[in-house]
């Protein structure tokens, strides 16, 4: 059996695993600080642990359990990595450049069992979740290839927005929640860390009511039942009146503004019934709801799709803001590469049947 990373440990994890074996909590900061702040590549780096503390180490736990598979580089400064993990399967994860800082976004499943008809990432079913250690090792990865640059560079943000539903794992997203916010290590912030959720109605209650704080954006592309079970299967389990009694929920308890994402899809979706209809659904939660809306990147396995036209998007747009409920459209990243989630991993996969 293969060892765990020991990325997976919180700070806590860590020196409650420490304590029996006779090392009190300083040593788990030693340990901490080489990993997150030093960024060591092998445990022999920590060379102000003592021997018997580093043997304990590296008998259970290792610090690499994926390599680089491929790696796709935009014009724009989007960095698209295909990991192999340790078992042989391939994730991604992507390293997008804003004006505020640097954003990864990352996977937390093999494969995706939610099925929305035009997402790339459901083209190949979940397999198994990713451990803690593998989604905390997608950020350190990548922070690694920013240390490799010597541009003092630094991860300052991170969306959980890639293969697979977080919330389906979310034991192990709780512990890589903790383990990157933490501020002895890599100190990303709350406010920094945006979950997406295809709606989980049952785990948003239980996100309002855990301690993580982060931000928390859900995957509505529709208005209504009819149009959303069709683009999205996860409605027949939990329509919209649910998933909207739990976001009620988590803006009563947090107070926190919301994210709702809807994709674009050219004579779909984005007529001007739709965007009126979805200003009636966001209703007297306008002041804690923002609309993202998403360009749509084509998929070839879903050809029934296409990109809205922009005079569509803009027109969509405009009449959300005139019922005044806070928009933006997400700017885009990686055009120029595989850059729908998923797509890069699936044609991977094909090439090497």
């Amino acid at each position: 059996m293969n060892k765990p990373s020991i990325y997976g440990l919180t700070f806590d994890q860590l020196t409650a695993w420490l304590q029996p074996y006779g090392h009190k909590k300083f040593r788990a900061s030693q340990i901490w600080d080489w990993l997150y702040r030093k960024r060591v590549a092998s445990f022999a780096d920590m060379t102000d642990v003592n021997k018997d503390c580093l043997g304990l180490l590296e008998e259970h736990f290792v610090l690499q359990t994926m390599e680089e598979h491929v790696k796709q580089e935009s014009s724009d400064g989007t960095v698209k990595f295909l990991f192999r993990l340790s078992d042989g399967n391939l994730i991604e994860t992507v390293l997008m450049r804003h004006k505020f800082g640097l954003s990864v976004c990352v996977t937390t499943q093999v494969g995706c069992n939610i099925g929305c008809s035009f997402c790339a990432s459901g083209l190949l079913k979940k397999s198994r979740d990713l451990s803690g250690g593998e989604i905390v090792e997608q950020i350190m990865k990548v922070q690694f290839y920013l240390d490799k640059a010597a541009k003092e560079e630094r991860v300052s943000h991170v969306v959980v927005m890639g293969i697979g539903e977080p919330f389906d794992n979310f034991e192990n997203l709780s512990d890589f929640l903790r383990v990157i916010k933490d501020h002895k290590g890599l100190a990303i912030g709350a406010r920094h860390i945006t979950v997406s959720t295809s709606g989980l109605a049952d785990k948003i209650v239980e996100f309002a009511d855990s301690d993580l704080h982060v931000n928390l954006a859900v995957s509505l592309h529709a208005p209504n039942n009819e149009l959303r079970t069709r683009i999205m299967k996860i409605n027949k389990a939990i329509p919209i009146e649910k998933l909207m009694e739990a976001i009620d929920y988590y803006l009563g308890k947090t107070n926190r503004r919301l994210t709702l994402e809807y994709i674009l899809l050219k004579g779909v979706n984005d007529a001007r019934e739709h965007a009126e209809e979805l200003a009636e659904l966001i209703g007297d939660r306008r002041p804690l709801v923002n609309v993202n809306l998403i360009p749509y990147n084509p998929v070839d396995e879903h050809s029934q799709y296409q990109r809205s036209e922009k005079e569509s998007v803009r027109a969509f747009y405009d009449i959300l803001k005139k019922q005044n409920v806070s928009c933006s459209v997400r700017l885009e990243h990686g055009a120029d590469i595989d850059a729908a989630c998923g797509q890069l991993r699936s044609k991977q996969i094909k090439a090497t049947g």
